[in-house]
């Protein structure tokens, strides 16, 4: 065999190795990437997840704002690319458990039932206006003492959360935004920035606010992190005086 034939065989040799090198550290990345992400979200291919829809605030039958289905989509999507199922359940459904499989809860608690009871049993340290019906305190958010009002088109806030019933339970995660097109602002964001999200928080709890800015400009594209709130959303509020007489 002349130095050309072998030279050229090594070099067969030596790229079949070198692709197959490529292929398994690359399968091995993607795989463990998908295994990140359904740790992430609790989910597992082939089970079913829940989808929990709002209905739209002021309305009196059960219908769904065009940007909620935008979110609901986003987390189908979502969903699908664990190689999981959603079962999709209206939020005054009766009897759904709450740990059993993983839950997406989507609306303030002015349109969704299932999400002011999550607030009020899981997020103690979290409130959201909903006695104003106008004005700059409409739906204003109110943690540890901050007040956070939108400014329609311009600042507007949505809760991101993932929390668990108990120790063992799978994760509830909360979207609950100042309007509809924040809803669907945060489901992307978590679509886009679980990775980050899992890096940060691992397999606990986390809350976190973030806002719209200038959606009447830029749609539900631009969104940002205002704070982790975790600590104190799941803090009881402190008693309030007693009114002295």
């Amino acid at each position: 065999m002349s130095d050309d034939v072998r030279n050229v065989l090594l070099g067969l040799v030596a790229s079949g190795i070198s692709a197959a090198l490529g292929w398994f550290v690359r399968t091995y990345t993607l795989n463990r990437a998908f295994r990140s992400k359904l740790r992430f979200f609790g989910l597992r291919p082939g089970e079913e997840s829940l989808l929990v829809v709002n209905g739209k605030a002021g309305q009196s039958s059960w219908t769904v704002a065009r940007q909620d289905v935008f979110a609901l989509l986003e987390l189908s999507m979502l969903i699908k690319a664990c190689k999981s199922e959603a079962k999709i359940v209206p939020h005054d459904a009766p009897g759904t458990g709450l740990g059993q499989i993983t839950e997406f809860c989507i609306g303030g608690p002015i349109s969704n039932d299932r999400m002011a009871a999550h607030l009020r049993n899981l997020l103690p340290g979290f409130t959201m206006d909903v006695e104003t019906e106008s004005g700059p305190q409409c739906g204003a958010f109110t943690v540890g003492g901050e007040v956070y009002r939108m400014e329609p088109g311009h600042v507007e806030y949505v809760l991101l959360a993932r929390l668990r019933a108990h120790e063992g339970a799978r994760p509830i995660f909360l979207i609950c935004g100042q309007r509809a097109l924040t809803n669907f602002a945060a489901a992307r964001y978590v679509n886009r920035h679980h990775a980050a999200l899992a890096q940060t928080h691992g397999e606990q709890p986390f809350c976190l606010l973030l806002k719209v800015v200038d959606s009447e400009a830029y749609g539900a594209e631009v969104i940002q992190l205002v704070t982790d709130i975790t600590q104190t959303a799941l803090s009881p509020r402190p008693p309030q005086p007693a009114l002295q007489e």
